[in-house]
């Protein structure tokens, strides 16, 4: 990979999940379909407002390290299992990484094609 494509397409997709158990759940079936090479799982304190209501809540955060190429079928696999009506998906791009790093993502997120 040349210094202007190491970066190209990488980045980390951030989702909260309800419960570990569900987070664990979505992690491995990411990791499985090769839609991430790894996705670390941290418990977190979300304050958020839904249904005008503001609700303080413990959840799960995942952080998904992908090829954003493969954005539209994580995103469908991630609806799928996930228990919230509308769930937090957002990608950022890694903007710079550690090469062998990011050759490993590349390894182990494979194209569906």
């Amino acid at each position: 990979m040349d210094k202007d494509s190491a970066t190209t397409g990488y980045g980390v997709v951030l989702v909260t999940a309800s419960s570990q158990e569900e987070g664990k759940a979505i992690a491995q079936a990411l990791v499985e379909a090769h839609l991430a090479a790894c996705v670390s799982l941290m418990p977190v304190h979300s304050i958020y407002t839904w249904q005008n209501k503001i609700h303080s809540e413990q959840e799960w955060q995942l952080v998904i390290k992908t090829d954003l190429a493969r954005f539209s079928e994580l995103e469908k696999k991630i609806r799928s299992l996930h228990s919230y009506e509308v769930p937090e998906i957002i990608a950022l791009p890694i903007l710079a990484g550690s090469e062998p790093y990011l050759h490993w993502i590349s390894d182990n997120v494979k194209s569906s094609q």
